[in-house]
């Protein structure tokens, strides 16, 4: 974020960029775009008219209160190569996010993070005395970061552990396709080894 934010001018306009780039055909009023992406109202402000005077968002109607990504942008392409790819997240960000959540045994990422549209979760976080007010915070820093809603599973150990030995779809359907995974505890190799390589 930090390079991205140097090369276009700062990172409040990375963030506002992200946001229209992954919810093309939906409006965001100005109050809205400030508590997605947690910027300043002047901040926002600020980019709003930029972005809108290189035609890269636009609003509907002559009393629209609402700001849409223009999809006839010219650059839109390559704005999403650049802005939306994965490495574009620092990892190390990440999993900072979530470093004072519990004790995290795995974390995996699918979905928006490796650009695969068709996961039903982005995020699985998998530890013991975690707690949820904190890993709401975490997911919401990210949000802001990325531009997109995130969806997530969190699970215990002993239930991610029998829901794995029970093929349950849920986690299936997360380990049994494109995903990452950043950070996995030693407890957990052999059970995730021997799942994933027995498809079911």
């Amino acid at each position: 974020m930090e390079i991205l934010g140097k090369l276009l001018g700062n990172e409040a306009r990375v963030k506002i960029m992200r946001l229209f780039l992954l919810n093309r055909g939906k409006g965001f009023r100005k109050k809205d775009i400030v508590k997605r992406s947690r910027i300043t109202p002047a901040a926002v402000s600020r980019e709003l008219r930029l972005l809108s005077s290189v035609n890269f968002i636009k609003k509907r109607g002559r009393t629209a209160t609402d700001w849409y990504f223009n999809y006839f942008f010219k650059y839109a392409r390559e704005f999403e190569d650049l802005l939306v790819r994965f490495d574009t997240l620092n990892k190390q960000k990440l999993l900072d996010a979530f470093k004072n959540v519990g004790r995290v045994k795995l974390l995996a990422v699918s979905g928006v993070f490796i650009k695969n549209h068709d996961s039903r979760v982005d995020l699985l976080i998998v530890g013991d005395k975690m707690r949820r007010s904190k890993i709401e915070q975490g997911v919401r820093r990210l949000e802001a970061e990325i531009g997109a809603e995130l969806t997530y599973a969190v699970f215990d150990t002993k239930e991610f552990i029998y829901r794995i030995n029970m093929y349950d779809k849920l986690v299936r359907d997360i380990l049994d396709y494109p995903h990452e995974i950043l950070l996995q505890d030693k407890e957990l190799s052999p059970t995730l080894t021997s799942k994933i390589s027995s498809r079911g």
